[in-house]
Protein backbone atom coordinates (compact mmCIF):
# COMPACT_ATOMS: atom_id res chain seq x y z
CA UNK A 1 0.00 0.00 0.00
CA UNK A 2 1.31 3.46 -0.66
CA UNK A 3 2.26 5.80 2.13
CA UNK A 4 3.35 8.52 0.06
CA UNK A 5 0.60 10.47 1.23
CA UNK A 6 -0.13 9.90 4.93
CA UNK A 7 -3.91 8.94 5.96
CA UNK A 8 -4.75 10.49 8.83
CA UNK A 9 -7.17 8.59 11.82
CA UNK A 10 -10.64 8.91 11.37
CA UNK A 11 -11.15 9.17 15.19
CA UNK A 12 -8.50 12.00 15.92
CA UNK A 13 -7.10 13.34 13.06
CA UNK A 14 -3.40 12.26 14.19
CA UNK A 15 -1.03 10.73 11.00
CA UNK A 16 -0.94 6.82 10.70
CA UNK A 17 1.90 4.72 10.07
CA UNK A 18 1.96 1.09 9.08
CA UNK A 19 2.87 -1.53 11.42
CA UNK A 20 2.77 -4.76 9.58
CA UNK A 21 -0.59 -5.45 8.30
CA UNK A 22 -2.08 -2.17 10.15
CA UNK A 23 -2.21 1.33 9.99
CA UNK A 24 -1.99 2.95 13.88
CA UNK A 25 -1.91 6.70 15.33
CA UNK A 26 -0.45 7.80 18.47
CA UNK A 27 -3.00 7.36 20.12
CA UNK A 28 -3.14 3.82 19.58
CA UNK A 29 -6.49 3.21 17.11
CA UNK A 30 -5.66 0.92 14.58
CA UNK A 31 -6.82 0.00 11.02
CA UNK A 32 -6.34 -3.77 9.50
CA UNK A 33 -5.28 -3.56 6.30
CA UNK A 34 -7.44 -5.86 3.89
CA UNK A 35 -5.42 -8.89 1.87
CA UNK A 36 -6.14 -6.75 -1.12
CA UNK A 37 -4.52 -3.44 0.22
CA UNK A 38 -7.58 -1.35 0.87
CA UNK A 39 -7.84 0.08 4.67
CA UNK A 40 -11.44 1.19 5.77
CA UNK A 41 -11.27 4.47 7.61
CA UNK A 42 -15.16 4.86 8.02
CA UNK A 43 -16.14 4.20 11.40
CA UNK A 44 -19.08 2.51 12.64
CA UNK A 45 -20.14 5.81 14.22
CA UNK A 46 -20.03 7.51 11.20
CA UNK A 47 -22.07 4.99 8.44
CA UNK A 48 -25.82 5.97 8.03
CA UNK A 49 -26.41 2.95 7.18
CA UNK A 50 -25.22 -0.66 8.29
CA UNK A 51 -23.67 -0.94 4.41
CA UNK A 52 -23.43 2.23 2.70
CA UNK A 53 -22.81 3.38 -0.81
CA UNK A 54 -23.09 1.01 -3.54
CA UNK A 55 -23.88 -2.84 -2.76
CA UNK A 56 -21.72 -5.58 -4.03
CA UNK A 57 -24.51 -6.19 -7.41
CA UNK A 58 -24.21 -2.15 -8.14
CA UNK A 59 -20.65 -2.15 -8.70
CA UNK A 60 -20.55 -5.60 -10.46
CA UNK A 61 -23.13 -3.99 -12.40
CA UNK A 62 -20.62 -0.41 -12.91
CA UNK A 63 -17.51 -2.64 -13.80
CA UNK A 64 -19.10 -4.58 -16.42
CA UNK A 65 -20.73 -1.64 -18.60
CA UNK A 66 -17.45 0.68 -18.03
CA UNK A 67 -15.41 -2.51 -19.04
CA UNK A 68 -16.97 -2.14 -22.38
CA UNK A 69 -15.41 1.26 -22.87
CA UNK A 70 -18.56 3.25 -23.67
CA UNK A 71 -17.26 5.91 -21.30
CA UNK A 72 -13.55 6.40 -22.40
CA UNK A 73 -14.23 9.37 -23.81
CA UNK A 74 -14.72 10.88 -20.28
CA UNK A 75 -11.15 9.33 -19.45
CA UNK A 76 -9.82 10.61 -22.46
CA UNK A 77 -10.61 14.36 -21.16
CA UNK A 78 -9.21 13.84 -17.90
CA UNK A 79 -6.32 12.46 -18.75
CA UNK A 80 -5.39 15.25 -21.76
CA UNK A 81 -5.89 17.76 -19.18
CA UNK A 82 -3.92 16.38 -16.22
CA UNK A 83 -0.64 15.65 -19.01
CA UNK A 84 -1.02 18.85 -20.29
CA UNK A 85 -1.47 21.25 -17.02
CA UNK A 86 1.25 18.91 -15.32
CA UNK A 87 4.66 18.31 -15.07
CA UNK A 88 6.54 14.80 -15.03
CA UNK A 89 9.26 16.27 -13.18
CA UNK A 90 6.91 16.45 -10.22
CA UNK A 91 4.85 14.05 -8.19
CA UNK A 92 1.48 14.53 -8.56
CA UNK A 93 -0.71 14.14 -5.83
CA UNK A 94 -4.39 13.35 -6.96
CA UNK A 95 -7.28 12.12 -5.01
CA UNK A 96 -10.51 10.73 -6.53
CA UNK A 97 -13.31 11.44 -4.20
CA UNK A 98 -16.22 8.25 -4.83
CA UNK A 99 -13.75 6.38 -7.14
CA UNK A 100 -16.45 3.50 -7.38
CA UNK A 101 -14.22 0.46 -8.41
CA UNK A 102 -11.69 2.86 -9.62
CA UNK A 103 -11.91 2.64 -13.44
CA UNK A 104 -11.20 6.57 -13.73
CA UNK A 105 -7.95 6.76 -11.43
CA UNK A 106 -6.43 3.60 -13.09
CA UNK A 107 -7.27 4.52 -16.76
CA UNK A 108 -5.43 7.78 -15.24
CA UNK A 109 -2.40 5.94 -13.59
CA UNK A 110 -1.94 3.57 -16.97
CA UNK A 111 -1.61 7.14 -19.17
CA UNK A 112 0.90 8.58 -16.40
CA UNK A 113 3.08 5.69 -16.26
CA UNK A 114 3.11 5.71 -20.11
CA UNK A 115 4.34 9.56 -20.55
CA UNK A 116 6.82 8.69 -17.22
CA UNK A 117 4.82 10.63 -14.99
CA UNK A 118 5.36 10.26 -11.24
CA UNK A 119 1.99 10.17 -9.72
CA UNK A 120 0.62 9.84 -5.81
CA UNK A 121 -3.12 8.35 -6.37
CA UNK A 122 -5.20 8.38 -3.69
CA UNK A 123 -9.14 6.62 -4.41
CA UNK A 124 -11.73 6.89 -1.52
CA UNK A 125 -15.68 5.52 -1.62
CA UNK A 126 -18.10 5.16 0.96
CA UNK A 127 -19.16 1.47 -0.13
CA UNK A 128 -16.40 -0.97 0.64
CA UNK A 129 -17.61 -3.32 -2.16
CA UNK A 130 -16.44 -0.80 -4.62
CA UNK A 131 -13.29 -1.09 -2.85
CA UNK A 132 -12.87 -3.77 -2.90
CA UNK A 133 -13.02 -4.29 -5.97
CA UNK A 134 -10.57 -1.73 -7.34
CA UNK A 135 -7.75 -2.76 -4.53
CA UNK A 136 -8.18 -6.40 -6.22
CA UNK A 137 -7.61 -4.94 -9.99
CA UNK A 138 -4.97 -2.60 -8.69
CA UNK A 139 -2.02 -2.51 -5.68
CA UNK A 140 -0.28 0.29 -6.46
CA UNK A 141 -2.96 2.61 -5.87
CA UNK A 142 -3.77 3.75 -2.10
CA UNK A 143 -7.73 2.48 -1.94
CA UNK A 144 -9.81 4.00 0.90
CA UNK A 145 -12.89 2.99 2.55
CA UNK A 146 -14.62 6.57 3.34
CA UNK A 147 -16.54 9.58 3.09
CA UNK A 148 -16.01 12.74 1.34
CA UNK A 149 -17.70 14.73 4.44
CA UNK A 150 -14.70 13.92 6.28
CA UNK A 151 -11.37 13.19 3.97
CA UNK A 152 -8.51 11.26 5.88
CA UNK A 153 -6.08 13.68 4.17
CA UNK A 154 -4.03 16.50 5.92
CA UNK A 155 -4.68 20.32 4.78
CA UNK A 156 -3.06 21.06 1.81
CA UNK A 157 -1.97 17.82 0.98
CA UNK A 158 -3.22 17.70 -2.51
CA UNK A 159 -2.38 18.90 -6.17
CA UNK A 160 -5.96 17.45 -7.87
CA UNK A 161 -9.40 16.41 -6.46
CA UNK A 162 -11.60 14.42 -8.90
CA UNK A 163 -15.17 14.02 -8.41
CA UNK A 164 -16.93 12.02 -10.78
CA UNK A 165 -20.76 11.77 -10.89
CA UNK A 166 -20.40 11.87 -7.13
CA UNK A 167 -21.37 13.94 -4.43
CA UNK A 168 -18.97 16.85 -3.33
CA UNK A 169 -18.02 18.44 -0.29
CA UNK A 170 -16.48 21.37 -1.33
CA UNK A 171 -15.00 22.46 2.42
CA UNK A 172 -13.65 19.50 2.71
CA UNK A 173 -12.38 19.60 -0.97
CA UNK A 174 -10.97 22.80 -0.05
CA UNK A 175 -9.46 22.04 3.14
CA UNK A 176 -6.88 19.00 1.47
CA UNK A 177 -6.28 20.88 -1.93
CA UNK A 178 -3.02 23.13 -1.77
CA UNK A 179 -3.30 26.66 -2.77
CA UNK A 180 -4.04 26.87 -6.49
CA UNK A 181 -4.84 23.15 -6.61
CA UNK A 182 -7.29 21.96 -8.97
CA UNK A 183 -10.73 20.59 -8.48
CA UNK A 184 -12.52 18.48 -11.48
CA UNK A 185 -16.23 18.07 -11.42
CA UNK A 186 -17.73 16.07 -13.66
CA UNK A 187 -21.47 15.65 -14.11
CA UNK A 188 -24.37 15.04 -16.77
CA UNK A 189 -25.81 17.65 -18.98
CA UNK A 190 -29.32 18.40 -20.08
CA UNK A 191 -29.55 15.25 -22.61
CA UNK A 192 -27.20 12.44 -20.46
CA UNK A 193 -28.98 9.34 -21.34
CA UNK A 194 -31.82 11.19 -22.56
CA UNK A 195 -33.65 7.55 -24.64
CA UNK A 196 -32.86 5.84 -21.23
CA UNK A 197 -34.62 8.53 -19.22
CA UNK A 198 -37.72 8.40 -21.80
CA UNK A 199 -38.55 5.07 -20.92
CA UNK A 200 -38.22 5.21 -17.23
CA UNK A 201 -40.19 8.24 -16.96
CA UNK A 202 -43.21 9.69 -18.34
CA UNK A 203 -42.06 12.95 -18.02
CA UNK A 204 -38.39 14.77 -17.91
CA UNK A 205 -38.11 16.96 -15.62
CA UNK A 206 -36.29 20.55 -16.83
CA UNK A 207 -32.79 20.35 -16.70
CA UNK A 208 -30.99 22.09 -13.59
CA UNK A 209 -27.14 23.36 -13.49
CA UNK A 210 -26.58 23.19 -10.19
CA UNK A 211 -22.99 24.77 -10.25
CA UNK A 212 -24.26 27.94 -12.68
CA UNK A 213 -24.03 29.86 -10.01
CA UNK A 214 -19.89 29.24 -8.84
CA UNK A 215 -18.33 27.57 -6.02
CA UNK A 216 -17.41 29.78 -2.72
CA UNK A 217 -13.52 29.27 -2.92
CA UNK A 218 -13.24 28.22 -6.13
CA UNK A 219 -12.32 29.90 -9.85
CA UNK A 220 -14.12 28.39 -13.14
CA UNK A 221 -10.87 27.77 -15.29
CA UNK A 222 -12.17 25.29 -18.00
CA UNK A 223 -15.56 24.13 -18.90
CA UNK A 224 -15.77 21.54 -21.58
CA UNK A 225 -19.26 20.12 -23.01
CA UNK A 226 -18.84 16.32 -23.83
CA UNK A 227 -21.40 14.50 -26.09
CA UNK A 228 -21.33 11.38 -27.78
CA UNK A 229 -23.11 8.03 -28.72
CA UNK A 230 -23.07 4.51 -27.63
CA UNK A 231 -24.88 1.73 -27.87
CA UNK A 232 -25.95 -1.39 -25.81
CA UNK A 233 -26.57 -4.69 -27.39
CA UNK A 234 -28.47 -7.03 -25.06
CA UNK A 235 -30.86 -6.68 -22.32
CA UNK A 236 -27.91 -7.42 -19.76
CA UNK A 237 -25.53 -4.64 -20.62
CA UNK A 238 -29.07 -2.06 -20.68
CA UNK A 239 -29.55 -3.18 -16.91
CA UNK A 240 -25.80 -2.31 -15.97
CA UNK A 241 -26.07 0.94 -17.46
CA UNK A 242 -29.11 1.40 -15.19
CA UNK A 243 -27.74 -0.21 -12.10
CA UNK A 244 -24.76 2.77 -12.26
CA UNK A 245 -27.33 5.24 -12.56
CA UNK A 246 -29.07 7.26 -9.91
CA UNK A 247 -32.52 6.02 -11.94
CA UNK A 248 -32.01 2.26 -10.53
CA UNK A 249 -33.72 4.36 -7.20
CA UNK A 250 -35.57 7.13 -8.39
CA UNK A 251 -37.14 5.35 -11.73
CA UNK A 252 -41.34 3.91 -11.01
CA UNK A 253 -41.59 0.42 -10.89
CA UNK A 254 -43.52 0.55 -14.58
CA UNK A 255 -40.55 2.23 -16.61
CA UNK A 256 -37.60 -0.29 -15.13
CA UNK A 257 -40.84 -2.94 -16.09
CA UNK A 258 -40.77 -1.26 -19.74
CA UNK A 259 -36.81 -0.85 -19.63
CA UNK A 260 -36.26 -5.00 -19.25
CA UNK A 261 -38.44 -5.44 -22.59
CA UNK A 262 -35.77 -3.69 -24.80
CA UNK A 263 -33.45 -5.65 -26.21
CA UNK A 264 -30.80 -2.81 -27.42
CA UNK A 265 -30.56 0.72 -26.84
CA UNK A 266 -28.13 3.74 -28.78
CA UNK A 267 -27.93 6.43 -26.47
CA UNK A 268 -26.26 9.91 -25.97
CA UNK A 269 -24.26 10.58 -22.97
CA UNK A 270 -23.93 14.44 -22.77
CA UNK A 271 -21.60 15.20 -20.10
CA UNK A 272 -19.96 18.60 -18.10
CA UNK A 273 -16.36 18.53 -17.39
CA UNK A 274 -15.95 21.84 -15.03
CA UNK A 275 -12.08 22.48 -13.90
CA UNK A 276 -11.37 25.23 -10.80
CA UNK A 277 -9.06 26.53 -9.19
CA UNK A 278 -8.52 26.57 -5.33
CA UNK A 279 -8.32 30.79 -4.43
CA UNK A 280 -9.36 30.74 -0.84
CA UNK A 281 -10.17 28.33 1.88
CA UNK A 282 -13.59 28.03 2.50
CA UNK A 283 -15.52 27.25 6.16
CA UNK A 284 -18.32 25.45 7.00
CA UNK A 285 -20.27 28.75 8.00
CA UNK A 286 -19.62 30.01 3.97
Amino acid sequence: MPTSNTLLCPLDKQPLTLESRSLKCASGHGFDLAKSGYVNLLPVQNKRSKDPGDSKEMVASRKSFLELGHYQPIADCIVSYVLDRFSPAKSLRLFDAGCGEGYYLNYLESACIEKNYDTDLIGLDISKWAIMAASKSNKSIQWVVGSNADIPLGNGSLEVVTCLFGFPMFTEFSRVLSQNGILLLVDAGAEHLIELRKILYSNIHDYEDGLATGINGFSLIDEQNLKFTFGLQSPQEIQNLLSMTPHIHKAPYSGKEALKKIEKLDLTADVKLRWYVKNTVISESD
